[in-house]
């Protein structure tokens, strides 16, 4: 195969579907227009999700782009060779117009076209939806693959979790799906097919038809329109094209790892710690770079976008320390990205100062705090390493400590700048958990005592009284308690944030919800609802309260006596109030989005609805 650059491989996907039709649409920013239930653009179709429902598009109904995008689940995880947070996916779009007998051709062109990527067709495999219990398997897919020219053996039928695509957020458009894979070399065993881990197939483009709605309650509805979605991340096309085994030797991060190596003296790939510590560096001022140079831009903060532009400048700031990169190196790197990147996005251009002068300032104040913060997390770990070998030696049966407390985590934070998941990573590599639970109640105690005036102004959370808030306060009683009921009793509330418009609510969970799980508990905050039950107060002093089984979060700030609020038998919670007479009043409940706030945190965003 030859060598593909990214200009090449932008302009030939581009021109291939210009020439069909197609009309070339620029990169939506990376702050989602009208969407507060997710921080980033996550992917190419969410920008279009309005059209893909049936709004027309000014440029028509077949469009195609390069759109830009970050998730950022897997920020730990960059450092290895596959992850990263930025990432462009080339694709192109039928609202409404053609469907799969249109696209399945049109990719096996793009894919063995002698003008195009030229992959061998016997070098290709493809998966399909295989069916289940509310779909058949999509026997038309396969059969259009065949006749295109791909070996009927190289036809995978696959379950719902590989071959079917799910909404940009908890509703909206999705369907099935074909993914097309090079195969690079022998499967490992007669079973193996592209689901399988030993790196016989990778993926580099997926074809969705769209088909269905997904409603709030779960429930699928056909749209008006049949529309197709395809994606070709660029950077893990640019790999598997060229034979990379990471897709970060490939000329988008070239320039960028030369003036790394200038400035530290080290070498890509002389070592696992030291290619691990350039990944993280090329990554992360590159998304950051991005992020500030958006035409949205967004600058460091403690909270939403911000918090994550600081996680990972923060994060590039450590990793670029353990192989000697100077302070105020950062821009350096940064200026290589606007070079490469700005005759595609000329806002890094326009935006070149703005992005130089945060990155420095954001480098600066976590370098003058770094190396003190670095001393106390060693004190920390040598601390819980100093117990252990004294107590193991003292009493064989002791069970050595393997997490630093929560308020040890806070204080990093708090003193030194150190996010906790800088903290947990830290822990990690010394073979160390962190207390985040723990984290999260000292946090949140902090703000309770930061906070101007006292428990009258702010209570429970509540910066005002309006009659939507109060509404939502009572809601979050009803979703903690839903939530006990169908995820189990060891929930627990680890902060709320509650405005006119949603709640936001944090509990402790290890992992995401599903879908069903979901459902139930939002069934049944609304069964709840609909009961009408009455919200009922009384006062009780903090030992009868937890006696009577009421719950409540921080009880060192409570009183003698404290204010408990009963909804039936279904809830019971110490709080300052103020609430809804009854649950009637609420209307109707609706889960936004269940996502990580932090390790071991899951956080509801809710609104509530008119029925």
């Amino acid at each position: 195969m030859k060598e593909y650059t990214s200009e090449a491989l932008r302009e030939m996907y581009l021109g291939f579907f210009k020439a069909r039709g197609h009309k070339v649409i620029p990169s939506a920013s990376l702050i989602p227009e009208n969407d507060p239930t997710v921080l980033f653009t996550t992917a190419g179709m969410h920008p279009l999700v309005p059209y893909l429902l049936g709004e027309k598009h000014p440029a028509g109904n077949r469009l195609t782009d390069v759109q830009k995008c970050v998730r950022t689940g897997d920020i730990d995880d960059v450092g290895d060779e596959r992850h990263c947070t930025f990432f462009e996916m080339l694709g192109n779009w039928s609202l409404g117009d053609y469907f799969k007998a249109e696209m399945i051709p049109w990719s096996y062109e793009f894919l063995t076209g002698e003008d195009y990527l030229n992959i061998p067709a016997d070098k290709l495999a493809v998966t399909v939806f295989g069916g289940d219990e509310t779909l058949p398997r999509d026997d038309e897919a396969a059969a259009l693959w065949e006749k295109a020219g791909i070996k009927k053996e190289n036809i995978y039928f696959m379950p719902r979790e590989n071959n079917w695509w799910g909404p940009a957020g908890l509703t909206g458009p999705c369907g099935t799906d074909t993914e097309m894979f090079v195969i690079r070399k022998p499967k490992c065993s007669p079973a193996c097919n592209p689901d399988c881990s030993c790196g016989a197939f990778l993926e580099i483009w997926n074809d969705v038809f769209m088909r269905f709605n997904k409603q709030a309650d779960g429930s699928y509805t056909e749209l008006a329109q049949k529309n197709v979605d395809t994606g070709m991340g660029l950077e893990r096309a640019l790999c598997v094209l060229n034979g990379k085994s990471s897709v970060y030797e490939t000329d988008l991060f070239a320039g960028a790892i030369e003036k790394i190596a200038e400035l530290t003296g080290k070498v890509y790939g002389e070592s696992e710690e030291i290619t691990r510590s350039f990944r993280v560096l090329l990554d992360h001022v590159r998304t950051a770079t991005f992020m500030i140079g958006d035409e949205k831009g967004i600058v460091p903060s403690n909270t939403d976008q911000g918090y994550i532009l600081r996680r990972i400048i923060r994060r590039a700031v450590r990793y670029g320390r353990k192989i000697g990169l100077p302070e105020g190196s950062l821009q350096n790197i940064s200026e290589t990205f606007v070079e490469k990147y700005k005759g595609v996005y000329p806002e890094l251009e326009i935006n070149r100062e703005r992005i130089f002068e945060e990155l420095t300032k954001e480098e600066a104040k976590f370098s003058k705090t770094l190396q003190q913060g670095l001393k106390e997390f060693e004190k920390c770990v040598n601390g819980i390493e100093r117990k252990n070998a004294f107590m193991s030696a003292k009493d064989p049966a002791y069970v050595p400590e393997t997490v630093i407390g929560g308020k040890q985590a806070f204080h990093l934070y708090d003193t030194y700048g150190f996010p906790v998941e800088i903290t947990a990573e830290m822990a990690k590599e010394r073979g160390l958990g962190v207390d985040v639970a723990g984290y999260e109640a000292a946090f949140k105690e902090h703000q309770e005592k930061s906070k101007a005036g006292s428990e009258n102004k702010f209570a429970c959370g509540l910066a005002d009284h309006k009659e939507e808030t109060t509404k939502l306060h009572t809601a979050t009683h009803l979703l903690h308690a839903a939530l006990k009921k169908v995820l189990g009793e060891e929930v627990n509330q680890k902060g709320s944030n509650i405005t006119e418009e949603r709640l936001r609510f944090d509990f402790n969970f290890p992992r995401p919800m599903t879908a069903e799980e979901i459902k139930a508990v939002e069934e049944l905050v609304n069964q709840k609802i609909k009961e009408d039950i009455p919200v009922v107060m009384e006062e009780l002093s903090l030992e009868e309260a937890k006696a009577a089984g009421f719950t409540g979060l921080f009880e060192s700030k409570y009183g003698d006596r404290v204010k408990t609020y009963s909804i039936g038998d279904f809830s019971r919670e110490i709080c300052g109030g103020p609430h809804a007479e009854r649950t009637g009043a609420l209307g109707g409940f609706k889960i936004a989005k269940e996502q990580s706030s932090a390790a071991g945190i899951r956080r509801i965003k809710a609104v509530l609805v008119n029925n």
